[in-house]
């Protein structure tokens, strides 16, 4: 299990990205447009370096649903894989059986 500061950490991360994806994508709609004065690209620059560091999407840890732990993710399940494989060897995940030959 991981420490819940760093799962609260990886929580906060998540508001502050989708608090900020418009304002985001808006400042990068501008630099993108080759019809826009310089003026306006450096100042949608400034406005761009002034986001919070977190405000990133690149910041953001997969972490699994149960444990909060970081590696090992399986995204189709939302899982690490220690939960993965327990779940899937008591029949809790539907269409996933262990293998064996």
């Amino acid at each position: 299990m991981a420490k819940i500061a760093i799962i609260n950490r990886n929580l906060k991360r998540q508001r502050i990205v989708t608090k900020f994806s418009k304002v985001k994508s808006n400042l990068l709609e501008i630099l993108s447009d080759k019809s826009k004065s310089i003026e306006e690209i450096e100042a949608a620059k400034i406005k761009l370096q002034k986001l919070p560091r977190n405000a990133s999407q690149v910041r953001l840890r997969n972490r699994c649903a149960l444990t909060g732990r970081g590696r090992g993710f399986y995204r189709k399940f939302g899982l690490g894989r220690i939960k993965v494989r327990e779940m899937a060897m008591n029949g809790e995940i539907p269409g996933i059986t262990k293998a064996s030959w």
